[in-house]
């Protein structure tokens, strides 16, 4: 708990237990998006929202000091507005770079030069393992999603396996990096390891994810994209080039404020933002003429902005609120201390389920601050929990910020159940990656 205020064990409580029912009821409904039909913000942000007002009624009926739960939320308002604005800045480009054909020129590209399902299937994944370790796991998970839709997006036996296969790779990728994963990058600035040591997670990393994708290729249509040879060549429109150099500069920005200048990662994801913001008044202000001689319409970064996935940011805001009062209430204090009764390598394995579950970045947030002991070879351990809390969040669609976001790009076509039933090739893994895992650190001792 928060430094100055003793830890709360409010779970037998009145409000702990309806606290619990909510969020339990709240996940049923989340998890069940695509046979209820509703939006999976919608649970998520009730939950989120009610069970602190749950608290707040609870503290006013006995008299307790409402100091403590006004710093509780001040903690975990910053939390949260790191993780909305990142992906806030994120769509935002994204949408621009989809305004400005770049998605289209990449499909044409792509199926232009006849590659069939299968290799679409491999070349996405490949992209995504190797670009989240720089532009992290979520950023990575909804550009290729997007490259994914504009390949075919009626082809759903082609969609959902690649989904699936770009988000365990992007979670994969990004585990081995100290800023590929928000919670990588929890325990690194935490000093649970130098920089150098997440880099021995690659192993593991892509052995793990390579396994499921062989599996998943299984699942991938013969033939290849519809494309007629008379298919207009797409190019990518003025200003888009720019635009994704801008967007790769942002992302600097963001690791720069947060490794040399001590502020959040969002600072420079904002501040990329009002670069984007200049440079699109520059272009509204220059007249611009397409290929046929026509005026192309004026620029604006707003309309940019009104076509991101509200729902996803809202769906992140609900359930990190919805988390983080279960650990006020003292719930995750639970989880914490099993350590001491199971040992650290059985509990770390473990967390990657629970990740998976109510998202990795609470679930790394509770070990963290709770701070437990390791035992011996702490630091194999740190490591650890660092790849299953990455890893095992691809074991369910929600399981982490990549799954959500291609959730929100792909509506209605990566859903929880569509990833459930090929969720068995991300646990054998899953799996793989923790014996690799368990091979290099405790068995030959590399990097341990």
């Amino acid at each position: 708990m928060t430094a100055g205020f003793a830890q709360l064990d409010l779970t037998t409580t009145w409000v702990g237990i309806a606290s619990l029912v909510i969020f339990i009821v709240a996940y049923y409904f989340i998890a069940a998006e695509d046979k209820y039909h509703i939006n999976k913000a919608k649970p998520a942000l009730f939950a989120g929202t009610f069970i602190f007002i749950l608290i707040g009624i609870y503290f006013a009926m006995n008299g307790l000091d409402g100091k403590h739960l006004h710093h509780e939320i001040e903690i975990l308002l910053f939390e949260i507005a790191g993780i909305f604005f990142f992906l806030f800045v994120a769509m935002t480009y994204i949408e621009a770079m989809i305004d400005r054909n770049v998605f289209s020129a990449l499909r044409y590209n792509l199926v232009s030069k006849g590659y069939d399902y299968k290799k679409l299937f491999w070349i996405t994944g490949i992209l995504a393992f190797f670009i989240s370790p720089i532009a992290d796991n979520l950023t990575t998970a909804l550009i290729l999603s997007t490259v994914l839709i504009t390949i075919d997006k009626t082809n759903k036996a082609f969609i959902v396996p690649s989904a699936v296969n770009i988000v365990v790779a992007a979670n994969a990728g990004g585990a081995w990096s100290p800023f590929g994963d928000i919670t990588t990058l929890m325990v690194w600035v935490d000093g649970k390891g130098a920089f150098v040591d997440f880099l021995y997670l690659f192993p593991a990393s892509i052995i793990g994810w390579y396994i499921t994708a062989i599996l998943l290729s299984r699942f991938i249509p013969e033939g290849t994209p519809p494309f007629a040879a008379e298919e207009k060549k797409v190019s990518i429109a003025a200003g888009g080039k720019v635009i994704m150099g801008l967007f790769a500069l942002t992302i600097a920005s963001a690791v720069l404020s947060h490794q040399v200048l001590h502020l959040p990662a969002m600072w420079g994801m904002m501040f990329g933002l009002a670069i984007l913001k200049m440079y699109i008044y520059k272009m509204s202000r220059e007249v611009r003429y397409d290929s046929d001689g026509i005026v192309c319409p004026k620029v604006n970064v707003f309309s940019f902005i009104a076509k991101i996935e509200n729902d996803t940011l809202l769906f992140f805001f609900g359930i990190l609120a919805a988390v983080g009062g279960l650990h006020f209430l003292g719930f995750l204090e639970y989880f914490t201390a099993l350590y001491a009764q199971f040992g650290a390598t059985t509990v770390n394995i473990g967390v990657g389920f629970l990740s998976a579950i109510v998202d990795n970045v609470p679930v790394m947030s509770a070990v963290l601050k709770s701070s437990p002991d390791m035992g011996a070879g702490a630091h194999a351990q740190w490591m650890l929990v660092t790849l299953t809390a990455g890893v095992g969040g691809s074991l369910i669609s929600f399981g982490s910020a990549a799954g959500v976001g291609v959730m929100g790009k792909l509506h209605g076509i990566y859903t929880f159940g569509a990833h459930m039933r090929l969720a068995w090739t991300v646990l054998i893994g899953y799996i793989v990656s923790v014996a690799v895992w368990y091979v290099q650190f405790q068995i030959i001792g590399f990097g341990a």
